[in-house]
């Protein structure tokens, strides 16, 4: 008998890991969705949507400044149409929303 109430127990214990690692590894991914709309793409977060209809590869010694400057951005527009955007780590052939809206 004791044997069976272990086993149940440690079937209930690795059952429940199970669904806590599912749920670590989808939770992320359905708050936050990628949707392609013919060219545009959006990013569905809450009740906002990030569209960015142009990117740009980023070039040898581009910089978030230099890239404002290149497509007449204001800083808070690039920053929130580049949620994710590291400043201090822009790599060669990186991908930077050129012209986009958030609504």
């Amino acid at each position: 008998m004791a044997n069976t109430n272990q086993a149940t127990f440690l079937n209930c214990v690795l059952l429940l890991s199970l669904l806590l690692t599912i749920r670590r590894i989808i939770g992320p991914v359905a708050r936050c969705q990628l949707v392609t709309l013919t060219g545009a793409v959006a990013i569905a977060k809450g009740k906002s949507t990030l569209t960015c209809d142009s990117i740009y590869g980023a070039q040898e010694g581009d910089n978030c400044f230099s890239i404002t400057q290149s497509f007449n951005l204001s800083p808070d527009l690039f920053f929130k149409i580049n949620p994710n955007i590291n400043c201090d780590k822009i790599f060669v052939g990186q991908w930077v929303c050129a012209h986009g809206s958030l609504n």
